[in-house]
């Protein structure tokens, strides 16, 4: 069996015969009249042009003598060719069985017929290289042993199996069933910087870089919330934005150093109405991308068209963890719990931190249809307003669904002077030593001190949504280009 660098150089060669028999392997244009998918759709109707000229991406090839079968895709279909030496220049036929291989893209002109075993087809008279490829493509890639190697060269990945390609449709499909619903419910999309000087809107560890003109700090984005809540001081009261932040934190099935959210967040809402809200936004897109309300995800029947059970997160550590009370337990214990359970915690780590590190460990993996879990300790969530009924927790909530966090949504705090006390918290983690405890925002508190109305707003998870209705493992299986130790290392 032939090396790769023999195939390599055997394709050089081909490339080296074209060239010298004037044949341009990388010409500018193409003359192809129809997509392949329209070429099957409308087949009946084109087959009564004269000629017409298709082109894409050679994936097999048959010769049979005087005969060459071979198959076409350009990415909205796959379509069968055939070139007969009898109907054809000789010259063009031989010289198409020599230098054209599985993975070139080449042009073909001739008329439509239907095979007598019914395969659409096109007979070709003519043939042009459009680019010559130089690597051989993977003939079972669905099978290589290395899932690394898949997720790297996902252009490959995707070429060759179906199921990759209709995931990131899907992924695509979400991303503008959301967008025309937002829209339609009166939302403006807008764009905030992903360059900032203060790193703030979530729990974080940045990634931090140098800006040379300016020679200032900046961190990648965390999160957009804190420009979009300036944006309601600002008087637009219905903001999103869909992009991509960055964390500079470990990766696992449902982690990636970048990943992609839609957040949003609504004048004179709070969280009980944007848990109405939500739950209508999922509902949809599930239905319009998938076709059904009910999915399949790691072998569990997930129901959407239900309403959503409500769960307080502390009666969750009750249940799941064997915490007698939550409400009063002491760090000590709670650190304690945690090693036995074997989960990591750092010295600077809070007790709220670590008491939410307890519940992914042993109570949202049980969590499998969608859920909503309310009840959240004021100081884990520094940005949402406290409760009516009790000012030790938030008026938050999160969307669970497939043992995944899908949603998080609060009231937004919008008193400026509870906001420094917040924050003064947080940075008191942040001497202890955690590393992702939310800085203080002066510039924002001062914005916040201009006024800003009462307000519900959340964050979404389009990667996990992806997985979630795509059935996939991984998050890795989500992002088309996840972040990967660099291939120079094997």
């Amino acid at each position: 069996m032939a090396s790769l660098q023999e195939i390599r150089n055997n394709r050089l060669e081909k490339l080296k015969t074209l060239a010298q028999n004037g044949i341009e392997s990388y010409p500018i244009s193409s003359e192809r009249d129809y997509e392949l998918g329209k070429v099957v759709a409308d087949f009946d109707k084109l087959s009564k042009e004269k000629t017409l000229s298709l082109a894409g991406r050679v994936m097999s090839l048959r010769p049979q003598g005087a005969l060459i079968f071979f198959h076409l895709d350009d990415g909205t279909a796959k379509f069968q060719g055939l070139l007969k030496k009898d109907e054809m220049k000789e010259s063009d036929f031989d010289f198409f069985s020599n230098n054209v291989d599985i993975g070139d893209f080449i042009e073909v002109k001739g008329l439509l017929f239907m095979t007598k075993r019914g395969e659409k087809t096109i007979k070709a008279n003519s043939w042009k290289m459009l680019s010559k490829s130089l690597r051989p493509l993977p003939e079972k890639w669905h099978g290589l042993s290395d899932t690394e190697e898949r997720f790297r060269k996902r252009y490959l990945d995707a070429l060759m199996s179906p199921e990759v390609k209709t995931r990131f449709i899907l992924r695509s499909r979400i991303i503008t069933e959301l967008r025309k619903i937002l829209d339609g419910a009166g939302f403006l999309e807008v764009e905030t910087p992903i360059l900032q000087s203060l790193a703030g809107g979530a729990s974080a560890e940045p990634f931090k870089t140098h800006h040379n003109a300016l020679d200032i700090d900046l961190f990648l984005r965390i999160a957009p919330e804190i420009y979009l809540k300036k944006l309601l001081i600002g008087g637009f009261p219905k903001v999103y934005e869909i992009g991509r932040s960055f964390r500079n934190e470990g990766i696992d099935m449902t982690h990636n150093p970048e990943f992609t959210t839609v957040e949003w967040y609504e004048s004179y809402s709070d969280a009980s109405k944007q848990m109405i809200f939500v739950e209508s936004v999922i509902g949809k897109i599930v239905k319009e991308t998938v076709g059904k309300e009910t999915i399949v995800f790691q072998g569990n029947k997930i129901d959407f068209s239900k309403k959503f059970e409500v769960v307080s997160y502390l009666d969750l550590l009750k249940k799941y963890a064997g915490i007698k009370s939550p409400e009063t337990i002491a760090k000590e214990e709670i650190i304690s719990l945690a090693k036995k359970l074997g989960v990591k915690t750092d010295k600077g780590d809070g007790l709220e931190k670590i008491m939410d590190s307890v519940y992914k460990k042993t109570c949202r993996p049980k969590l499998i249809q969608p859920t909503f879990i309310n009840d959240y300790p004021v100081n884990y969530l520094p940005l949402a307003k406290k409760t009516d009924k009790d000012k030790n927790l938030a008026d938050a909530f999160q969307v669970v669904a497939g043992g995944m966090e899908i949603v998080k949504a609060f009231s937004e705090l919008n008193d400026p002077i509870d906001q420094r006390e917040r924050f003064s918290v947080q940075e008191k983690y942040r001497k202890d030593g955690d590393k992702e405890a939310q800085p203080a925002d002066e510039d924002f508190i001062e914005a916040m001190e201009y006024g800003i109305p009462p307000a519900g707003g959340l964050g979404l998870s389009i990667d996990r949504l992806t997985m979630l209705l795509s059935n996939a493992k991984n998050i890795k299986e989500a992002i088309l280009f996840p972040a990967m130790r660099p291939s120079s290392i094997y």
